[in-house]
């Protein structure tokens, strides 16, 4: 790795939103139009590479990289494509079964159960969160308040804001980890 990467990577885990947003400058189009040549889908692309610099943010105080940032990424980006094709073809073959049954999978009743069921086990994950960051959490999914709004409503800093629900989603995605199946099922008898 160059010390300039390094250099860069130092920044990324000190919180440098610069730095960030430069490197987001500097590789978007390019990451975005690589993904495209796997996924030939460039709105898929688009989401591929958003997801991937989200996640670097979202990490960015242990991110590890061996590599040269530029292969880091352009791996991150690789990998995503596959498991999205991969995706896709789980959901096509659902949706194919389910197809060739003729039944759903999931009748009303059941399908109001499993709802009713979801929907206790994420406001109890809601809840569970210490009461600031469920505050903020709050504000932010069922208020649609900007970070900025947030912080300022509640007298913190937008840093502070983005800490909590980094620390909540973390929270709801343990929690909710074991349903991902049903919820997938779910969703691909809506569409």
């Amino acid at each position: 790795m160059e010390a300039s990467d390094k250099y860069i990577i130092e920044q990324l885990r000190n919180g440098n939103e610069q730095v960030f947003e430069t490197i987001f400058r500097t590789y978007y189009k390019r990451l975005c139009n690589y993904a495209n040549t796997i996924l030939w889908d460039i709105d898929e692309s688009e989401e591929i590479v958003q997801n991937a610099f989200l996640a670097i943010w979202e990490k960015h105080q242990t991110l590890n990289v061996h590599t040269s940032l530029k292969s880091y990424l352009y791996s991150a980006i690789y990998n995503s494509s596959l498991n999205k094709i991969k995706h896709n073809k789980v959901r096509k073959q659902y949706s194919e079964a389910a197809k060739h049954q003729g039944e759903p999978l999931f009748n009303d009743a059941s399908h109001d159960l499993v709802n009713r069921e979801l929907n206790g086990v994420i406001n109890q994950s809601i809840e569970s969160l210490p009461q600031q960051c469920r505050a903020v959490f709050k504000l932010s999914r069922f208020e649609n308040l900007t970070y900025a709004e947030i912080a300022q409503q509640m007298g913190l800093s937008v840093k502070t804001v983005e800490n909590h629900m980094i620390k909540a989603l973390k929270v709801l995605r343990e929690d909710l980890k074991e349903y991902l199946p049903i919820l997938i099922l779910m969703l691909l008898m809506k569409s």
